[in-house]
C-alpha cells in the first residue's frame, strides 16, 4: 500500500463497478478510507443490487484497506446528503469527492423519449448536484481556505465533441463541465478543488455499444478502468492543489489537459450591424479550414 492519499476520506459513487471500482481500489491502496456508493442498477439505470458494492469493500477490506458500502441512488436528493454525511459521520472528516456513476440510454434525438432524457440527467448530472451540495455545505462550515478538499467530477467525450447517438447523456456531461467551473470559482475559498475526467476506457457502459459502431482505432486503445486510478488519485491528493477548474482527459497511459472554451475569431462594428455587412464579416473571419466532423473518436452513427 502507498500513502498518497494516507488518512484522507473519500466518497466514490458508482464504485461498485468499473472506473469507480478502480478509484476506489487505488484510494484504499493508497491509504484512503472510501465510502464505496453504488446502486447496483443496470447499465440503463434499471433495478437494484447490493453485491457490486458489497464485493468490492470486502476486497478492500481483505486487503488491508478501509471501506464501507453505499446503496443509496444518487437520482435521490435527500438520501444522497445522508450518504455524504454517513461518510462524514462514519470517518470523521470528507476530503474527497467522486462523481463516476452513471447510465446510458442511447437514442437519436428523433426517437429519445422523454423518460430516457429525464433518467440520465438525474443520475448524471443532478446526481453531481447531489452530492456535491453536501460535500460543499461540510467544507464551507469548515472554513480552511488552506485545506485540501477535492471535488473530480466525470465528464466525457461524447458531451465534449457531441455524440449524435446519445443527446441526453452529452447534454449531461457538458452540464457537468459548467457545474465544474462554477465549484472551482466558487468553493476554492475553502480549500476545495473541482476537476473533471473526460475518461476512456473498456468500461460496463462502453461494452453496451454495438462493435459495429465502434471506430477501429478504438478498438486498438481501449484499456481497462484501472489506467484511470493513478490520474484520479493524483487530483485527489495535496499535491495537486495548484489545479483547479479543468478537464483532463484520461485513456489508457495518455492523459491530456482540454483547454478553457474562449472565443477563437471576432468581428464588431459601432452600430447596429446592416445584416449584408454582418453575414459578410461573418463568412469571411468565421469561415476557416474545412475540419473533421466533431463526433466523438470512439463511435460512429
Amino acid at each position: 500500500m502507498g500513502d498518497w492519499l494516507k488518512d484522507r476520506v473519500a466518497v466514490v459513487t458508482g464504485g461498485g463497478r468499473g472506473i469507480g471500482a478502480a478509484i476506489a481500489t487505488m484510494y484504499a491502496a493508497e491509504g484512503a478510507a472510501v465510502l464505496v456508493n453504488d446502486l447496483g442498477g443496470s447499465g440503463a439505470g434499471e433495478g437494484n443490487d447490493t453485491g457490486p458494492a458489497d464485493l468490492l469493500v470486502r476486497g478492500i477490506t481483505e486487503s488491508g484497506g478501509t471501506a464501507i458500502a453505499d446503496y443509496t441512488d444518487i437520482s435521490d436528493h435527500e438520501a444522497t446528503a445522508a450518504m455524504v454525511n454517513r461518510a462524514i459521520e462514519e470517518f470523521g472528516r470528507l476530503d474527497i469527492l467522486v462523481n463516476t456513476a452513471g447510465i446510458l440510454r442511447d437514442k437519436m434525438i428523433f426517437n429519445l423519449e422523454e423518460k430516457d432524457w429525464d433518467a440520465v440527467i438525474a443520475v448524471h448530472l443532478k446526481g453531481h448536484y447531489n452530492t456535491i451540495k453536501p460535500a460543499a455545505q461540510y467544507w464551507r462550515k469548515q472554513r480552511d481556505e488552506n485545506a485540501h478538499n477535492r471535488i473530480i467530477n466525470f465528464t466525457s467525450i461524447a458531451g465534449l465533441h457531441g455524440s449524435a447517438g446519445q443527446p441526453n447523456y452529452a447534454s449531461a456531461k457538458m452540464g457537468i463541465v459548467g457545474l465544474t467551473y462554477s465549484c472551482a470559482n466558487a468553493l476554492s475559498r475553502y480549500g476545495v478543488t473541482t476537476n473533471a475526467i473526460s475518461p476512456g476506457a473498456a468500461s460496463r457502459l462502453v461494452a453496451t455499444v454495438p462493435t459495429e459502431r465502434l471506430h477501429d482505432d478504438a478498438k486498438d486503445v481501449m484499456h481497462g478502468p484501472e489506467y484511470l486510478g493513478p490520474i484520479a488519485t493524483y487530483l485527489a491528493s495535496e499535491r495537486s492543489a495548484w489545479l483547479n477548474g479543468r478537464v483532463i482527459g484520461a485513456r489508457g497511459t495518455e492523459v491530456e489537459l482540454y483547454n478553457i472554451p474562449e472565443p477563437i475569431r471576432s468581428v464588431a462594428t459601432h452600430e447596429l450591424w446592416d445584416m449584408d455587412t454582418l453575414a459578410k464579416q461573418v463568412e469571411t473571419h468565421f469561415r476557416g479550414p474545412a475540419k473533421a466532423p466533431l463526433v466523438a473518436p470512439w463511435f460512429t452513427d
